[in-house]
């Protein structure tokens, strides 16, 4: 881990992403691209292949696993299709990774507040968030489509602080992907690349440039503390 932040203000609150930061979503990710792969005849994918791909959606979860890119001309098909089978089976196996409730924990008896900003359809987000029993907890849950633009836009992240009634620059976002690092700086918000997630499709997340790079969940609290 890099050293530990040092904060323009002191902190107010802390920000996840979702896929492959709080939660382990890769096993459902990957069970429903094996459903669309077997109503094609096809064997399935392991999960090994699939895992790196799990934070970059349909898009890339198709790319992977069925070689199906936006100009293919059923693209939209299996898009919907993967999406459906997904809808399925979307709190089977997610979990959060080990030692992330030990960090909300901490994060909520120091007064901070906490929530989470995904790049994820709001009618998935809900349902994993109450399957992992924190839809409740969260102080704001922000989806892909709660706002005009997605990550790597700021918007996401500026109308969560809005709603948490926060400062950017009090507020430190968690991500294991490019797109989420992009966002913090753009939103004028310090950031943390998550290198126990998904690790943006083997790129080395140091070039993220991101303000910590946090080998654990646990390496998190030392941002705060």
């Amino acid at each position: 881990m890099k050293p530990t932040l040092t904060w323009a203000q002191p902190p107010q609150a802390v920000l996840f992403d979702l896929d492959g930061t709080l939660a382990d979503t890769a096993g459902d990710l990957a069970g429903a691209l094996n459903q669309l792969r077997a109503q094609q005849g096809l064997a399935p994918q392991p999960l090994e292949l699939l895992r790196p791909w799990a934070s970059a959606g349909a898009r890339g979860l198709l790319a992977a696993g069925m070689d199906i890119h936006p100009d293919h001309p059923d693209y939209e098909s299996y898009r919907l299709g993967f999406l459906d089978a997904y809808m399925g089976c979307l709190a089977e196996t997610t979990c959060l990774f080990e030692g992330m409730e030990a960090v909300l924990q901490d994060i909520e008896s120091r007064g901070l507040k906490w929530g989470v900003v995904t790049n994820k359809p709001h009618r998935f987000t809900l349902p994993v968030m109450a399957g992992l029993g924190l839809a409740s907890r969260a102080g704001v849950i922000i989806s892909g489509d709660t706002t005009a633009h997605a990550k790597p836009h700021p918007l996401p992240l500026l109308t969560a602080c809005e709603q948490l009634g926060v400062s950017p620059a009090a507020t430190l976002y968690v991500g294991d992907d490019l797109r989420d690092i992009q966002a913090a700086k753009a939103a004028h918000m310090p950031s943390a690349a998550a290198a126990w997630g998904y690790l943006g499709h083997g790129t080395d997340i140091r070039v993220w440039e991101a303000d910590v790079i946090a080998d654990t969940p646990i390496d998190l609290i030392r941002c705060w503390a």
